[in-house]
């Protein structure tokens, strides 16, 4: 038994790095504060490789409702506006509430 749980930990899985940097992506955008001001600014850290990066900021472009500023100093803003989901209009926006913005990472 011993040996079975010892041979599960050394099989754990390693995210890689567009994953971590897609989960820290995330949660920044799910934030409190990012959610109550629409709005978050993402910046790269030293780890995140460059092609993990492009892609990050490939799928974060390609997200409906989302805009991005690229920064001078390297860091992107996201800002998005939250969808009326009880409206009768298909994709109304609003400037009330707050809204997560779905990622497809």
């Amino acid at each position: 038994m011993a040996k079975q749980n010892q041979q599960k930990q050394t099989e754990r899985r390693v995210m890689t790095s567009r994953e971590r940097l897609g989960l820290r992506v995330s949660e920044m955008i799910n934030s409190p504060s990012a959610q109550l001001n629409r709005r978050v600014t993402i910046h790269r850290l030293d780890t995140d490789e460059d092609q993990a990066w492009e892609e990050v900021m490939e799928l974060l472009a390609e997200t409906d409702g989302l805009e991005m500023t690229f920064n001078d100093d390297g860091t992107v803003t996201l800002g998005w506006l939250q969808l009326q989901s009880d409206s009768a209009d298909e994709g109304e926006h609003s400037f009330l509430g707050h809204a997560e913005v779905p990622l497809p990472l």
